[in-house]
């Protein structure tokens, strides 16, 4: 055994890096927060005494465009009394993982009605959507296989395919050919991960075409459903089910913390898939289980969306307006169909100080940089809480603060396309 008193007066451990070297060395955040122009978490307070799309931000209450609260069910009474109930029923936490100690009914309930939810044989509730993604992309591709990843994907599935042990390969954004090339390159088993609606641009995924590749070359899909459960389809069960294809798809993705109001994850398979993830996913095997509350909350979304379908195309509607206005003006809009409305604004400064002035109005909005999106954009997320005031407000504050940064809007050209000049 080592001599430990030797070990604590070697003269190596003077001249060896301090692993510590890049904590002292970054300074990007720093740099924006020296600019006045850090944006990252801003402490916000109650949303009591405020609208269905306000909070407060310390004495001011802000127009909150930042919040995937898609449903606007986070502050919903009969939500906040199940989370309520289930800590009166079953306390705070079960304080062991579900292998073992932490699985109670209420969570076999919730994977059951999750399952049918989305036309799978079982599901698997797990920590956070994040958790879900990362642990079930590593646990299901292995050594002498492939993953096929689409190329704007979330960093929970990027972490996950680099967790794996499998090799990764990516695709170009929504670009079917592109993915089948990468298929006839490769004979392994292939796992093709992508997300239905794309959580930075707000676009979708053609899963009708990805699901008839993957058929052709026999290889298996994930399709991380987080923006698109409660929104799209006959019953809110996502873009696979709108386009047809939910029972091609091989897993199914989904996170609480949109549409379900609560914090948490699922995927859904068949049974088999579900069985030896409950094993092998090490994230999920080696965490406490989801609390009762989070559980309870979820499961009361749930019942809401499926019989309120209203709530499902108040935020379409909204984000439609914002989208054809902000693009009439002249901003660079990527065009989509989700609650998602993204604007690119490339050179990080001319970012900051459009949300930085945005918030100073009382309005806020998500300055999203690279490497977390392709490009740079002005996230804005719309919800069933906002109407078309706060649509008008939103888009005539932006286009105010552009004049008063010069910034060079184009006219809408013929195809459709605006372009901004930063």
């Amino acid at each position: 055994m080592e001599d430990l008193s030797t070990a604590q007066s070697s003269p190596a451990r003077s001249t060896r890096k301090d692993i510590f070297e890049k904590c002292w060395n970054f300074n990007r955040a720093r740099a924006l927060q020296e600019a006045g122009l850090y944006l990252y978490f801003e402490v916000f307070g109650t949303r009591e005494g405020c609208g269905a799309s306000e909070i407060m931000l310390g004495d001011r209450k802000i127009l909150m465009f930042g919040s995937n609260d898609y449903l606007d069910l986070t502050n919903d009474p009969r939500v906040k009394e199940a989370a309520i109930a289930a800590i009166h029923k079953y306390g705070t936490g079960c304080s062991g993982s579900r292998l073992l100690n932490g699985t109670l009914s209420i969570h076999v309930a919730l994977e059951e009605e999750l399952a049918e939810f989305v036309g799978k044989e079982a599901a698997l509730v797990l920590g956070t959507g994040f958790q879900a993604n990362y642990a079930v992309i590593a646990a299901l591709a292995q050594e002498g296989e492939v993953i096929l990843c689409e190329h704007n994907l979330h960093a929970s599935l990027v972490d996950g395919a680099l967790r794996s042990e499998a090799r990764s390969v990516r695709f170009r954004h929504n670009d079917m050919q592109h993915l089948e090339k990468r298929l006839q390159q490769c004979d392994e088993g292939a796992l093709i991960v992508t997300e239905s609606v794309f959580s930075m641009e707000g676009d979708m995924a053609d899963l009708k075409a990805l699901t008839e590749i993957a058929a052709r070359y026999g290889a298996r899909t994930y399709v991380d459903e987080a923006h698109g459960i409660g929104l799209f389809g006959p019953t809110g069960a996502g873009v696979a089910e709108e386009q047809g294809v939910l029972k091609d798809v091989d897993v199914i993705m989904g996170t609480f913390s949109k549409s379900l109001a609560a914090a948490g994850g699922f995927v859904a398979s068949t049974e088999p898939v579900i069985h030896y993830l409950k094993h092998l996913a090490q994230p999920f095997v080696f965490s406490a289980s989801v609390p009762p509350a989070s559980v309870e909350t979820a499961r009361a979304a749930l019942r809401i969306l499926k019989t309120e379908p209203d709530r499902r195309n108040a935020p379409m509607v909204i984000a439609a307006k914002i989208r054809a206005d902000l693009s009439a003006l002249g901003f660079n809009v990527i065009q989509a169909r989700s609650p998602v409305v993204a604007v690119v604004i490339q050179e990080d400064v001319a970012l900051f100080l459009m949300a930085k002035q945005l918030l100073e109005e009382g309005i806020y909005v998500n300055p999203v940089v690279k490497p977390a999106a392709a490009q740079n954009l002005l996230r804005i997320s719309c919800t069933a809480a906002h109407n078309d005031g706060h649509a008008s407000r939103l888009v005539e504050t932006m286009e105010r603060i552009a004049k008063r940064l010069n910034v060079e809007l184009e006219p809408v050209k013929a195809n459709g396309k605006a372009n901004v000049a930063l």
